[in-house]
């Protein structure tokens, strides 16, 4: 299935319109308002293109393109749009704001690890990392979108909404970045403990004893255990600090699922603490999740955007909060990226699949997010094809274990990637009622990004063909999967539409997460086909050289026979190729293809000359 990103956001965004607006007003749903994540993720899948590709721009009416304006019918006119968004987000932030401050609840993406028992009001309410990271991404879109539509409009009740809403904006994504600060942890363990040990048979795979690994791991991680312990202060427990300095200890660096227990506050200024109120009390252990890291780091590289920084959407107060997310996500790309390639030969990340050290579960799923990760830092160094061509076969293998380009078996096992998912318990949950878990289920959605991310790094044509014929496999499958019926058509997730035997679900059909997880595909795949093809080495000579030779047999043409009447038919094909020509020798460089394509045409057109003059056929 071919990608085409403006095809498929527009009906994307035609069944988020056709879903979410009933005459032209919106409307949350029974399950809006439960989940600040879910409800984000909604506003998500209009605002990131609206923000991130110029031909979907919503924030000025006069510059609203034909098709976009007829996707978003529902929602009213070029004119009309943005004025309702400024309504929904606003609605948005009144939604999750308590009387103390912005609230990043889970709600009902929260599940007890007991089916038979039931979570408390409180525990629904915690914040979780991913409501942090989405809230992250949202306000950003939100503010650079009200940036420019106050500009746009005269209203003064719109003028005065619109500044409302950018405070109200602002100091959510506060809250959301101090939150992100204080979720980071770092876990120190002995090499002889529970988890000590799987990360040593991790890195060891049988070939090391517990001795070498942790040698290799004091050598490899001697810098960054320097810079944790004398950098990383906002947010991190100084006990963590001090035990990391002790050299005999093996650590993993991430993001917990919550704020961490013993998390200090985040010091801001008294006004900043007066708009975000009052820092909870963390209740997550100080363990990293790898689902959770990812989700961190997706939403912390908007911060330092290049769109951020150029619409100057960062006060004082959280630049300062930025340089210190970014600090933590260099460090933990740095981190996992080094041990998914730790040691000599294969690779920790090539032995499918990747076994977690909490609770030591293993699932092609967390192998997905480790190459997630190094994806991440792959495109912060804009590394070689060196890595890059080995992590394509990781894809690959990725892609056919979770049954996406293979077909299932009796009873697959690989079918829970996809339904239910990867459950993970949510440690430390169990101090506020029944233990609560966390699931899973964009297995599809997250391996389409980094296979469609990785062919935007990749600057060598076999392994860019590669991930792209990948891309479109994994969106084939994830097609499939739209609901055909009833509520949320052309949205997602009707996997039984592709399993068929996989497990009734709870819940509702309609999963903005993956709604959004896809529609951030697509632009991913905009920024993909934006920038300039690769250019061939060959194909550039093939195309210098036949320039060379067109251009010495037209100078030959032009010498040999009087120049034709300038409107006569060779006078018009003599200007043809002369144009042709030219726009080969301006694109050689580019786009050796279409220079190679032109000067054939030209060679073949002045050969035509030749062989008509040498029949006699003066004329054409």
């Amino acid at each position: 299935m071919l990608i085409k990103p403006r095809q498929r956001l527009l009906e994307i965004w035609q069944a988020v319109a056709r879903h979410s607006f009933d005459e032209g007003e919106w409307s949350w749903g029974a399950w809006g308002g439960l989940s600040s994540v879910a409800d984000a993720e909604r506003l998500l899948c209009l605002l990131y293109p609206a923000t991130e590709i110029a031909p979907f721009r919503l924030d000025d009416p006069d510059t609203t393109e034909q098709d976009v304006e007829r996707a978003l019918r529902n929602a009213g006119d070029s004119s009309e749009i943005p004025v309702r968004l400024v309504e929904i987000i606003g609605d948005f932030m009144k939604k999750h704001r308590g009387e103390d401050g912005p609230t990043f609840a889970g709600g009902h993406y929260f599940a007890p690890e007991d089916p038979e028992q039931e979570l408390s009001k409180e525990q629904r309410e915690v914040g979780v990392v991913d409501s942090y990271s989405m809230s992250v991404s949202l306000c950003l879109a939100t503010l650079g979108f009200l940036k420019v539509f106050r500009g746009r409009t005269q209203r003064a009740s719109t003028v005065a909404r619109i500044d409302q809403l950018r405070g109200d904006t602002s100091a959510r994504l506060t809250a959301a970045m101090v939150g992100l600060l204080r979720s980071f942890t770092v876990d120190v363990v002995d090499i002889s403990s529970e988890q000590g040990q799987a990360l040593a048979r991790l890195l060891g795979r049988g070939r090391l004893s517990d001795r070498q690994v942790l040698h290799r791991f004091q050598h490899r991680f001697k810098s960054m255990r320097a810079l944790i312990t004398e950098s990383v202060t906002l947010g991190l427990d100084t006990d963590v600090r001090d035990q990391l300095r002790n050299e005999n200890r093996l650590f993993e660096c991430g993001w917990a699922w919550s704020a961490v227990k013993g998390a200090p506050e985040v010091e801001v200024e008294p006004v900043t603490a007066q708009d975000i109120g009052g820092q909870p009390r963390g209740v997550a252990r100080p363990v990293p999740y790898l689902y959770f890291t990812v989700v961190a780091l997706d939403g912390i590289v908007d911060v330092f955007s290049e769109r951020t920084l150029v619409l100057g959407l960062l006060n004082a107060e959280q630049q300062k909060l930025a340089e210190a997310l970014r600090l933590r996500w260099e460090i933990t790309q740095q981190y996992w990226s080094a041990i998914a390639r730790f040691g000599d030969g294969a690779w920790p990340l090539e032995d499918l699949p990747w076994r977690a050290t909490l609770r030591q579960r293993e699932s092609e799923y967390f192998s997905l997010c480790v190459a997630s990760i190094l994806v991440h830092d792959l495109m912060r160094r804009h590394a070689t094809d060196h890595y890059l061509t080995r992590i394509v076969g990781v894809m690959e293998r990725l892609a056919e274990r979770g049954r996406i380009t293979s077909g299932t078996t009796r009873e697959d096992p690989a079918i829970g990637l996809h339904n239910p998912g990867v459950t993970m318990p949510l440690l430390g949950s169990e101090e506020l009622g029944p233990a609560m878990t966390w699931t899973m289920n964009d297995f599809s959605a997250q391996l389409l990004k980094r296979a469609i991310q990785l062919g935007t790094l990749s600057r060598n044509i076999g392994s860019q063909d590669r991930l792209l014929r990948l891309a479109e496999d994994i969106l084939g499958h994830l097609w499939q999967r739209r609901i055909s019926d009833g509520e949320g058509v052309g949205l997602w997730d009707d996997v039984h539409a592709v399993y068929p035997e996989s497990p009734v679900r709870r819940g509702p059909l309609l999963s903005w997460s993956l709604t959004q997880r896809v529609t951030e595909c697509m632009v991913a795949a905009h920024a993909l086909y934006a920038q300039d093809p690769i250019r061939s080495v060959e194909l550039s000579e093939l195309a210098r050289a036949a320039i060379s030779e067109a251009a010495h047999l037209l100078g030959k043409e032009q010498m040999q026979h009087p120049a034709p009447a300038p409107k006569s038919v060779q006078g018009e094909e003599i200007k043809g190729i002369e144009a042709d020509l030219r726009r080969a020798r301006h694109v050689v460089d580019k786009q050796p293809g279409i220079a190679y394509a032109l000067s054939l045409r030209v060679l073949t057109r002045l050969d035509t000359l030749a062989r008509a003059r040498g029949n006699g056929f003066q004329g054409v």
